[in-house]
């Protein structure tokens, strides 16, 4: 089981941000950039506005468990940044309408192997 790698610094995230590509759904929008390394890392950004620290810590933990389960069919070599779509109601914040979108994400991006 890999472990997956996180990016941290700001800098990074204005990197992929800047110059990465944008792919939207209904409740997560993920931006992609090549790395050119033999890792994925991944982002996840959850504004204020969504929510308390708790509320933002659950929706990272979700997004964080629905990449997990994609890891090993998405091809290698890629920054991900998950950002959260603050629009969204309390009712989609569930596991199972991240991973629709997620999935919809990654087909639309042709990321998968």
């Amino acid at each position: 089981m890999k472990k997956t790698v996180m990016l941290k610094k700001n800098y990074e995230f204005k990197n992929v941000l800047k110059r990465g590509k944008c792919y939207r759904g209904k409740c997560i929008n993920i931006v992609i950039q090549k790395n050119h390394r033999n890792i994925n890392m991944l982002g996840i950004a959850v504004s204020k506005k969504a929510g308390n620290s708790v509320t933002r810590n659950r929706i990272k933990r979700l997004i964080r468990e629905n990449y997990r389960q994609k890891e090993d069919i998405i091809k290698i070599g890629n920054n991900v940044i998950v950002l959260w779509n603050n629009k969204n109601n309390l009712e989609e914040k569930s596991f199972y309408k991240i991973k629709e979108d997620f999935d919809e994400i990654i087909k639309k991006s042709k990321l998968m192997e």
